[in-house]
């Protein structure tokens, strides 16, 4: 049987394998240092879930529709249905993502387009409150993705040692970006896999920082490629959301229209 016959996730595991041994079972000689390093751990999560050049090739742009459970401010649990589209620019800065929104009261969509984010409704333009923005852009700054691209975003790696809670070995490493935001990435030695992250923030209109973690689930394959498929968040040890993807498609068609601001699409008529 030729490797052209294999399925691709096989074809990728075979690769990430032979290159996951080049780093972790080179002969003593070869390798000095007892601990491997922040990057040397890294790039072997990046080999696992689908090499630089293959995340990069396969996910320029995305479709993603999925369901959210929440909190209310007034504490009433809502279920959200969404649709994240995407287009990736060479750093998070240039990318653009487009969220829609739809509950039982209401529809409404966040873009962010390079470095402006705004919202729809109705088709009418708004500004999103502080703390919905800053909501908007954690989802980005403080993710796996943000750890797979820690490269091409000039950000910045460092190993805060091993841990092992619930019997399971973990690398701890901690992530720094250009400005400065902080997360930190408890990943399985087993498996390879971000098992969850940490960090905290101080909302806008607050000082007081908020401890956010995200638990990942049901890591699968989607064209190559590995995503979790079940995100959980909690805000000071509480659990905040819960997010469930149906559908994740990626190299999907994008027209640059759908992040138009639509005052400038009507200004284009």
């Amino acid at each position: 049987m030729t490797l052209r016959k294999l399925p691709q996730s096989i074809i990728s595991s075979v690769f990430a394998a032979l290159a996951l041994g080049a780093i972790f079972f080179a002969p003593a000689t070869a390798m000095a240092q007892k601990e491997f390093t922040a990057e040397q751990i890294v790039e072997s999560l990046i080999v696992i879930s689908g090499t630089r050049p293959g995340l990069a090739q396969v996910r320029k742009t995305g479709l993603e529709n999925g369901r959210m459970s929440r909190m209310t401010s007034e504490g009433r649990p809502e279920e959200v249905r969404y649709q994240r589209r995407f287009i990736a620019g060479d750093k998070f800065e240039k990318d653009k993502i487009r969220l829609d929104q739809k509950t039982a009261q209401t529809e409404f969509t966040l873009v962010k387009n390079g470095e402006r984010i705004f919202g729809i409704i109705n088709g009418s333009p708004f500004t999103p409150r502080a703390e919905t923005t800053a909501e908007f852009l954690s989802q980005q700054t403080h993710s796996i993705e943000a750890l797979l691209r820690y490269k091409e975003n000039e950000s910045k790696l460092s190993s805060a040692g091993k841990d092992k809670q619930q019997g399971i070995d973990l690398y701890v490493i901690d992530l720094t970006d250009k400005a400065n935001n902080k997360t930190r990435y408890f990943i399985s030695v087993k498996s390879l896999r971000v098992l969850w992250l940490e960090y905290e923030e101080a909302l806008p209109a607050q000082t007081t920082p908020i401890k956010f973690m995200k638990r990942f689930y049901d890591y699968r394959y989607a064209q190559s490629t590995l995503v979790p498929y079940r995100t959980v968040v909690y805000v000071d040890g509480k659990q905040a959301t819960e997010t469930r993807v149906m559908t994740i498609t990626y190299g999907v068609k994008t027209d640059d229209s759908v992040f138009q601001h639509p005052d400038a699409a009507s200004g284009s008529e």
